[in-house]
């Protein structure tokens, strides 16, 4: 067993390029997880930087001066954090705040239409199903109160945190955007020279996710603001916080939109019981959540994330349960990462028999070469 994984890696790994590749990846998955948090502001300005990028590019294409077109864009990012952060927040917060204060109402109406349904169908459901079911559900939520108490306890003391996030963020995202070459070239100085496979990968890493963050900022817009709207011309109780978590639940995909079909079925059966709105509604819902599957995403997104949905759904397990929300919410990129590590691989190895097939061993091509004819 032993000889042969000796083999294997030597046949996958023994390229210095293959070697500075998994070297660069150890490295940055280590910095993650050892001091991720205390660079978690590097991190978000990062994304942002890289985000704000390509509208950058455009105008340089279109002849603006850099420093012109970083300062547009820059302004322009202020100006959009700005009104989410005094405009739409507050007013998400504001929903949110009189639902939460609604919940106790909301769950004694579902109580009391739980206990009805042995009643409506005893075949189906028994009196200890239900009695089971509810004890259950008081344990979870007892465990949802004490985490939702220790979580605002947390908060209030992350509020300083949050002020520090404010200012830095934005300082990080104009200098990654001005600076931005210096930056590459005093980090790449301090590379292996050896490290086309590393570049290959980030070319391939670089393109997807570029098209992804762009295409996912897109579809939440779209999908959020229909939400909304639809949400509204039905007359359905925070429309806005609502629209909002639909839209956000694109993030995660499949999962989110089961998640989010939750609260938007509750808040309609409160408010509706089970009458000719609530199921408009939630056909309404069924469209928007079909549109965007099987219209939006793959107009969108196209062949951006050659992923196949069992890669997808297996990488927000895998790395939600490795860094929790955080995890789920960069599965995506991470398995584009992993995808594209996995491509250049096979794509160097098939390079490497090939060149070795090509030069081979001159005793053994001599020894199949065709001898001279006798009337040369």
């Amino acid at each position: 067993m032993a000889t042969i994984f000796t083999r294997w890696f030597k046949r996958n790994f023994s390229s210095p390029a293959t070697i500075v590749l998994s070297m660069l990846l150890i490295v940055g998955f280590f910095i993650i997880l050892t001091v991720g948090d205390i660079l978690a502001p590097i991190l978000w300005a990062l994304v942002f930087a890289y985000l704000l990028e390509s509208v950058v590019s455009v105008m340089r294409k279109k002849g603006v001066p850099r420093i012109w077109a970083v300062l547009v864009v820059f302004a322009g990012f202020i100006g959009l954090a700005l009104v989410i952060l005094f405009g739409l927040i507050p007013l998400v917060w504001e929903q949110g705040a009189k639902l939460f204060a609604e919940l106790p109402n909301i769950m004694t109406k579902v109580r009391e239409s739980i206990l009805e349904l042995p009643e409506k169908y005893p075949n189906f459901v028994s009196t200890e199903q239900v009695s089971a079911f509810f004890a259950s559900l008081n344990n979870e939520l007892a465990k949802w109160g004490e985490a939702i108490l220790t979580g605002t306890v947390s908060s209030l003391m992350s509020v300083a945190t949050l002020m520090v996030y404010i200012i830095l963020v934005p300082l990080l995202v104009f200098f990654f955007l001005k600076d931005r070459r210096q930056i590459i070239s005093w980090c790449t100085q301090w590379l292996p020279q050896e490290r086309h496979l590393a570049e290959a990968v980030w070319s391939e890493v670089n393109q997807q996710i570029g098209n992804y963050i762009r295409g996912k900022v897109l579809e939440i817009v779209i999908v959020g603001t229909t939400s909304y709207i639809a949400f509204l011309i039905m007359g359905l109780n925070y429309a806005l916080l609502l629209g909002v978590c639909v839209g956000l639940s694109v993030l995660i995909p499949y999962i989110g939109a089961a998640l989010v079909t939750i609260p938007v079925a509750l808040i309609a059966f409160f408010q509706w019981g089970f009458t000719h709105d609530f199921y408009i509604l939630m056909i309404v819902y069924l469209i928007i959540q079909i549109l965007d599957g099987n219209l939006l995403v793959p107009l969108i997104f196209s062949e951006a994330v050659n992923l196949h949905p069992v890669a997808i759904i297996g990488s927000i397990l895998l790395f939600g349960g490795l860094w929790g929300f955080w995890g789920v919410f960069f599965a995506i990129p991470l398995a584009i990462l992993v995808n594209a590590v996995l491509s250049a691989l096979k794509g160097h190895k098939l390079q490497l028999d090939s060149d070795q097939q090509n030069t081979g061993n001159p005793v053994q091509k001599s020894l199949e070469a065709p001898a001279p004819s006798e009337e040369q």
